[in-house]
This record gives structure tokens, sequence and C-alpha cells, in this order.
């Protein structure tokens, strides 16, 4: 089977600063350690098996092509082009975040 690439685009990358700022202040640089190393690890297995996220398309006309996977409480939205996944969101399920898709 063919490996994948993958890139996490800038919005990406912003969001997982966010999510490991939140666990240093409120439960420390091993919690923040820990989740960068869980979101990173599942999106990794996407390089091997991108189908393996949800299709997103039941969630509105914003979400038409997108696929998630759920890491802990977070989602991480991406679609395959070619041979590359790109990553183009890592948000809390916890939150309102089809408002993410809206700008």
């Amino acid at each position: 089977m063919a490996e994948y690439t993958l890139e996490l685009l800038q919005p990406a990358w912003k969001e997982l600063d966010t999510i490991v700022e939140i666990h240093l202040r409120l439960v420390g640089p091993v919690s923040a350690q820990k989740i960068t190393d869980k979101i990173l690890d599942t999106l990794e297995l996407l390089k091997t098996e991108p189908l393996m996220g949800r299709a997103c398309d039941y969630l509105g006309s914003a979400f038409v092509g997108f696929r998630k996977v759920v890491c802990d409480n977070y989602l991480c939205f991406y679609k395959i082009v070619g041979s590359v996944i790109f990553v183009y969101h890592i948000v809390d399920g916890r939150t309102d975040y089809p408002q993410t898709f809206e700008s």
C-alpha cells in the first residue's frame, strides 16, 4: 500500500500551539507533551490509513470533502488531495467548532 504525505496547514499548527499552551497553563508540561504526541501520532496514522477518519459531509456544505479523525477531545479535519493529506484544523470537539469553517 502506498504511503501518503502529511501536511499540516498553518491554521492547524496555530491551533495545535494553542492546545499546547492551554495544557501548559492548566495541567503542566507533561500533559502538554502527551497531548501533542497523541495528536501528532494519530495524524501520522493517516499516512497509511487515510480513510480511517469519518467523512464530514453530514455536517453541512462547509465540510464537504473533509474527513475528521478524533483524538481525545480534539477533532482533526483533513482532506485527501492526490497522495497528500492536508490537515486544515485541529479543534476542541467540546466547542462550537463549525464556526471555524465559516471564515
